[in-house]
């Protein structure tokens, strides 16, 4: 398949918004694209996970409308998609011909069968990811080593957080940083070792 057909030029729009997000995060960045029928799921990497099985990643998903149907499943650069945005179509995304590996792209999560645990605030969620990214910067000053930043970012986003539910520190980030909370409440789940937060504008899946 060489284009997707969204549902409307703000849908591409929206798309747009969403890649730029996840690229401040990770500019050498990937995204999954899964296409069925006329809905497409978008997921990316916010944070890596760890080992064969991926524990603690951190993956963002936006499910969006598409104009036609469609049949696809392809894993591409974020930067790749960027360019494709850029060229200024107003209706259709033009599927990058290659695809890249990435662990977290081979882990897909549940489709159905998720728990609902509670509802949480977009401000309870919002001060958990911005008193993460403040202890993140106090306690890596400029001149830290990688090394030192990466334990650092994984301590402080494997922590769950103090809200009622409790939910990982990573998933009130990634909603925050992918620009999800947009509404007033979001709803956790729960799926075995899954974790899902969900909100009307898109969910953040942690393994």
């Amino acid at each position: 398949m060489a284009d997707l057909l969204m549902a409307d030029p703000e849908t591409l729009a929206d798309l747009a918004t969403y890649v730029t997000r996840a690229r401040s995060l990770d500019t050498d960045g990937a995204i999954r694209l899964q296409a069925q029928g006329t809905s497409l799921a978008a997921y990316v990497d916010v944070l890596p996970g760890r080992g064969p099985s991926m524990t603690g990643a951190v993956i963002g998903l936006r499910v969006m409308a598409l104009a036609e149907p469609a049949d696809l499943d392809t894993t591409v650069s974020l930067a790749s998609v960027s360019d494709r945005l850029a060229l200024g179509r107003t209706s259709a995304l033009s599927i990058p011909p290659t695809t890249v590996q990435v662990g977290w792209a081979a882990i897909g999560p549940p489709k159905s069968g998720w728990e609902v645990v509670g509802d949480l605030t977009a401000e309870e969620l919002r001060t958990v990811a911005t008193q993460g990214i403040a202890e993140i910067t106090q306690g890596a000053p400029e001149g830290s080593g990688a090394q030192v930043l990466a334990a650092l970012r994984q301590r402080v986003w494997d922590r769950d957080s103090l809200t009622t539910p409790p939910v990982p520190s990573g998933a009130a980030f990634a909603a925050y940083a992918l620009g999800f909370l947009t509404q007033q409440k979001a709803r956790v789940f729960a799926h075995g070792r899954w974790t899902r937060l969900s909100t009307a504008t898109g969910h953040v899946l942690v393994r």
